[in-house]
C-alpha cells in the first residue's frame, strides 16, 4: 500500500512539473504580446532590465504554481 501512495505522489509531483512549465510558456507569451517590443530580440540584445523581468515573471509563476501543487501532494 505504501508503494502505491509513493508512485501516486511521484507520478502528481512529475504533472505538476509539466503543468508548471506549461503556464511559464503562457506567461512569457502573454507578456510577450502585451509589449510593443520583441522580448526574444531583447533578450538576446543583453537587455537586462527585460531578463529580470522575464526571471521575475518565471520565478512567480513557478512559487505560484508550484505551492499549488505541493499542497495538492500527501
Amino acid at each position: 500500500m505504501e508503494l502505491s501512495i509513493a508512485i501516486l505522489n511521484f507520478l502528481y509531483a512529475i504533472f505538476g512539473a509539466l503543468l508548471t512549465l506549461g503556464f511559464m510558456i503562457i506567461g512569457y507569451k502573454l507578456f510577450d504580446n502585451m509589449t510593443p517590443f520583441d522580448t526574444s530580440r531583447e533578450l538576446e540584445a543583453k537587455n537586462i532590465a527585460v531578463g529580470i523581468v522575464v526571471g521575475a515573471i518565471f520565478i512567480g509563476l513557478g512559487i505560484a504554481v508550484g505551492l499549488v501543487i505541493g499542497l495538492g501532494l500527501n
